[in-house]
């Protein structure tokens, strides 16, 4: 077993589809603890299976007169990489070559700087970092400009998760971005508020609650609230809800042939009737994600349940803080979900190609992604590593010693292939923002803000 706990890092949230306003990157999450010698043997054991045997010049040539090849790594927020020391250890496996990270801390600044360069064939880093709100436009438009990485020496697509290894590769099967974390969805809750209205409080029985049905998630809130704790409410927002629906579903805002679907989708409708729902009820706290006041909820303990990627944990504990210790666990959502996660790139305009191919492959095999879940607490996109000690016998002591590696495992393992679109972001944020926001905290009809919202979507998207 290991035991798990980091403390979260407000500048390295990440980008979310959740509405305008977030943080980039969730930072480090939880960090397991083993004694330093069985560390040490189990990161020489890691580094000694992913040897890499010579070192050579890739595609560009010597950087210096010490003969030593520099690679560039351009990411956003705090991927955790260097804090990691995973540079270090490809370094010390690789002689001949230095890595050197590049970081802008918010992915709304970096993006845009990506695409740019992207399109000049100038001042890209040897790899780039893609945030999976972006994966769509990147593979859509960009791949011509990228490294072929599925058929690199020791990537196998049967290490990652089919819906991971699916969004990095474009319509004719060309894959150009390796995952690197991912966001698989659970339900963290109050085990003393849902003992003072009467529910049950085992993590088990909590998520049999609404087992495969958000319906049934909003059945238990109608429970909750008829004996809720004065002052609480069972959730902490609608638009919570409905991402954390349309975030379970395979088809959602676009179809499969690339049309905007979002007005006809089964998943966006039920999103916003069962979010509404618990928006008219009474249900909610009333509180935009991501905000002071949410973040007090927190601390105030003013909701019972949140939807709750893996690495949202670092920051429930961070906002809680010592009182919610203990009082905070961890059930399975009502159907598994996704929210975060980044790739690695290759741009073909890099000075040194293969060697950034080399390091993009060793960064995200499953052994790197154990040891970084190990050490920063970033859920791994390759599902091979999940049988390892690091993942599958991870606690988390502040949630009750709740079995993260199990719950977000098979959260993880049951997430559908969703069909990305280049516009999911600006579609999300309106749905949330414009629309159902409006139905919370104004009391504005659901179809009138329905509307409002595929308006404003509609013009964004120039419908």
């Amino acid at each position: 077993m290991f035991v798990v706990e980091v403390p979260y890092r407000e500048d390295a949230m990440r980008s979310r589809t959740r509405g305008a306003g977030a943080p980039d990157r969730p930072g480090p999450r939880p960090r397991p603890r083993r004694p330093r010698r069985a560390r040490r043997a189990r990161a020489a054991a890691l580094l000694a299976g992913a040897l890499l045997a010579g070192c050579c010049a890739g595609g560009g040539g010597d950087d210096g007169a010490d003969g030593r090849i520099r690679l560039t790594v351009g990411v956003f927020g705090s991927f955790g990489y260097a804090e990691a020391g995973l540079y270090d250890a490809y370094t010390r496996l690789r002689p001949g070559v230095v890595v050197e990270q590049t970081s802008i801390a918010r992915n709304e600044n970096y993006y845009p700087q990506l695409l740019t360069h992207l399109g000049s064939g100038s001042g890209l880093a040897d790899v780039q970092a893609v945030e999976v709100n972006n994966i769509a436009e990147i593979t859509a438009t960009q791949a011509d400009r990228l490294v072929e990485l599925g058929t690199a020496e020791g990537v196998r697509k049967e290490d990652f998760l089919p819906w991971k290894w699916a969004q990095g590769t474009t319509r004719d099967g060309r894959t150009v971005a390796l995952g690197t974390d991912v966001g698989p969805q659970a339900v963290c809750y109050r085990k003393d508020l849902f003992a003072r209205a009467g529910l049950p409080t085992d993590r088990e029985e909590v998520g049999r609650l609404w087992a495969g049905d958000w319906r049934a998630y909003l059945a238990a809130g109608r429970r909750y609230r008829a004996n809720a704790p004065a002052g609480t409410a069972f959730v902490d927002s609608a638009s919570g809800v409905m991402a954390a629906i349309t975030g379970s579903s395979a088809l959602r805002f676009y179809g499969a042939d690339g049309t905007v679907v979002y007005r006809s989708s089964p998943a966006v409708r039920e999103a916003w009737s069962v979010a509404a729902a618990f928006a008219t009820g009474g249900l909610t706290a009333r509180l935009q994600q991501f905000t002071p006041a949410w973040d007090q909820g927190f601390a105030n303990g003013t909701f019972a349940t949140v939807s709750c990627p893996a690495w949202m944990l670092g920051y429930i504990q961070d906002k809680a803080g010592p009182a919610g210790r203990g009082r905070w666990d961890v059930a399975a959502a009502p159907r598994p979900g996704n929210w975060g996660g980044s790739f690695l790139v290759v741009p073909r305009a890099g000075r040194h190609r293969a060697e950034a191919v080399r390091l993009a492959a060793w960064l995200t095999a499953p052994a790197q992604q154990a040891v970084l879940f190990e050490r920063r607490g970033s859920f791994p996109s390759a599902s091979a590593a999940y049988a390892g000690p690091s993942v599958a016998g991870a606690r988390h002591p502040y949630f009750g010693g709740a079995p993260i590696g199990a719950v977000f495992s098979r959260a993880a393992r049951g997430v559908p292939v969703t069909i990305l679109g280049p516009k999911d972001l600006v579609i999300a944020q309106n749905l949330a923002d414009v629309g159902m926001l409006q139905v919370e905290q104004r009391g504005e009809p659901p179809g009138d803000a329905w509307r409002s919202a595929v308006r404003t979507i509609d013009n964004a998207l120039d419908r």
